[in-house]
């Protein structure tokens, strides 16, 4: 019983890992830049959609669509920032983003509905990641296990990028007041557009490693945008890279212990833990008192 509950919480750690890595972009534009982007989700679907068309109609192997994944998301996200998203900035009411954003969120959803069909696309891993790894009483997944390793590295990564350099406090900065971080000569559009850029990859990454545990399909940005807003606001609104990793491996756990136990409830569990660290953090659980 033992080996078997810890073989659950190492899946829904792995899970946890992806939920952050599709989440981290959103916790850096809407806690640190103050923008509700209702299309982070779709960046992820992108970057899924792009890993499995060049591995199902390409032949291109898996890690090699990884680096493409990233990259094509980050420069869509990077397009959308500099065409619409930047003339909302400071808008006096958040409704004008929101509708913004969950409206190109449909229309993504009905044109990759129109490009790929309304199926799930097939996936195909190599065989060095489909197998299990024995650890004395734990068969360990090997693609969960390449999960938590590449989330080890890139949230090390992350926390150095936007906690302890300049770059997040500049970010910081700009969110705070932007004409004055201006006057410092700093390049506040510049700024913006990169933390898009990155947080837009991010999500492309996330996506492009979650086909083989998700579904990929055109309903992805909707499925999973509300789990990238709870991991969010969960982790404090205060762009919290370690907050957004703690919210994501307690829903991760969460969601998979939930749905193995009692699978009946479906998704009732993840939100029951929502409601119930809410009342007891509203700010989140990082956030500062």
């Amino acid at each position: 019983m033992i080996a078997n509950f810890l073989n659950i919480a190492f899946s829904g750690i792995a899970y946890g890992v992806l939920l952050f890595l599709m989440a981290a972009g959103l916790s850096v534009t809407q806690g640190l830049m103050n923008f509700l982007n209702l299309t982070h989700a779709v960046f992820a679907m992108a970057g899924g959609y792009f890993a499995v068309t060049l591995m199902n109609d390409l032949g291109w192997p898996f890690f090699a669509t990884l680096p493409v994944a990233t990259l094509g998301a980050a420069l869509l996200g990077m397009l959308f920032e500099r065409t619409l998203f930047r003339r909302f900035y400071g808008a006096d009411r958040h409704l004008d983003q929101i509708m913004l954003t969950i409206g190109l969120t449909f229309m993504a959803v009905a044109a990759t509905t129109y490009i790929w069909g309304p199926n799930p696309l097939p996936v195909r891993l190599p065989s060095y990641l489909t197998g299990l790894v024995h650890i004395g009483f734990l068969d360990l997944d090997e693609y969960r296990l390449f999960l938590i390793a590449v989330g080890i590295v890139l949230i090390t990564l992350l926390i150095l990028g936007f906690e302890r350099t300049s770059f997040g406090a500049k970010i910081r900065a700009a969110v705070d007041n932007r004409r004055v971080t201006a006057s410092c000569g700093i390049n506040v559009d510049r700024l913006f557009m990169f933390a898009f850029l990155i947080g837009s990859g991010l999500a492309g990454l996330g996506g492009a490693l979650s086909v083989n545990l998700l579904s990929v399909d055109p309903n992805f940005a909707v499925a999973f945008l509300a789990y990238m807003l709870i991991v969010v606001v969960l982790g404090g609104q205060n762009g919290s890279i370690k907050g957004a990793l703690g919210a994501a491996l307690l829903l991760g756990v969460a969601d998979v212990v939930g749905k193995y136990y009692v699978p009946q409830t479906g998704a009732f569990i993840i939100y029951t833990v929502t409601v119930l660290v809410l009342f007891w953090r509203p700010n989140g659980i990082f956030a500062k008192s």
